[in-house]
């Protein structure tokens, strides 16, 4: 290993890019606790063990029900600031070099909440991140599935005065019940405007989703992807296309995507050629950054030093950073690997 380090330290050493990541799911407990506070807001836990014990999921719509009260403590652009530059020191101490955040402006808007206020306090962050860890970053605006397409449309003409702002749109929430088809128009539009596309597929959806998402939304990355693995057509398709999947080990097995984490198929999205990457997706929820995620699946002898290198050249090659900010990454990974 690089410099006889441990497993635990090379990856704690290790340059990458998170690409999978919801800032409001960043939200820890202490922080709730303090901005209910700033805004007055009476929470429905009576301490932070309260609310860690609430974290207890047996399927996606018991964490989103508990993720959108969590999220209502978020009222001003400082408190957005404060969340997001939480989450910016988490990653940098995590050696993470890049990160693709998602947002959800509906869940905002929604509570009266301005589309300015939202990305404001989250752009201010990213530019103090970049200039006190050099983490580079970029928004990606996420419509929530559950609603309807018009609200979504709605949402990306809200944001046409801020798009320098944002690299891209996504689409999460609910997604069983809700396929990546009801999004058709409003991922046209989005592309018409130069942005690029991502959607949460093949999650607990089918591999169905997955097709739908290439073929009707003309994505450009994959999130999550596991149950694209069933169908082996699939599977060759994203082979073959190159197109990045960002999963995340400790959400999978927290939502019950995967029974135990000896069951998680990151080493078998390897061997089969899948682009993958790990991502820690909702961190305060389920249990850990990014680094978390990957020692989660070390620990148990899931993937070796090897294979913990071909996830963070994934990450960085599978980003929408710029070409010169990937190449700078890869060298650094390159020295630091050895």
């Amino acid at each position: 290993m690089t410099n006889n380090l441990t497993l635990d330290d090379f990856v704690a050493g290790l340059p990458k890019a998170e690409l999978h990541v919801h800032i409001e799911g960043t939200l820890e407990p202490e922080l709730m606790f303090d901005l209910a506070q700033r805004n007055g807001i009476t929470l429905p836990f009576n301490s932070i063990e309260a609310v860690r014990a609430a974290y207890d999921f047996s399927n996606l719509q018991d964490f989103l029900d508990i993720y959108y009260q969590g999220a209502d403590v978020l009222r001003t652009e400082a408190d957005f600031y404060d969340l997001a530059m939480a989450y910016f020191a988490r990653a940098a101490a995590d050696c993470v070099r890049h990160a693709e955040i998602f947002f959800d402006p509906q869940t905002h808007t929604d509570r009266g909440i301005a589309y300015e206020t939202v990305v404001g306090g989250l752009n201010r962050a990213q530019l103090e991140a970049e200039a006190k860890w050099g983490l580079t970053s970029g928004l990606i605006l996420c419509f929530l599935r559950h609603l309807p397409e018009e609200a979504a449309l709605e949402t990306l003409e809200m944001a046409l005065t801020h798009l320098d702002k944002i690299i891209g749109v996504g689409l999460d929430s609910s997604e069983v019940g809700h396929p990546p088809s009801k999004f058709a128009r409003v991922f046209a539009r989005a592309r018409e405007l130069g942005l690029k596309l991502v959607a949460h597929a093949g999650e607990e959806g089918p591999p169905e989703y997955v097709y739908e998402a290439l073929d009707i939304l003309n994505i450009d990355r994959v999130d999550h992807g596991n149950r694209s693995l069933e169908d082996d057509a699939l599977t060759k398709r994203l082979v073959a296309s190159g197109l990045t999947l960002t999963v995340c080990p400790l959400s999978n097995y927290k939502l019950c995507v995967v029974e135990d984490m000896t069951h998680h198929p990151i080493p078998h999205m390897l061997k089969r050629g899948l682009k993958a990457t790990i991502n820690s997706d909702d961190p305060a929820y389920f249990g850990g950054y990014v680094n978390d995620n990957f020692r989660a699946l070390t620990a148990i002898g899931l993937i070796d030093q090897a294979d913990c290198v071909t996830l963070a050249r994934n990450s960085i090659t599978g980003s929408f950073a710029p070409d010169a900010r990937k190449a700078a990454l890869l060298k650094e990974l390159e020295i630091y690997a050895g």
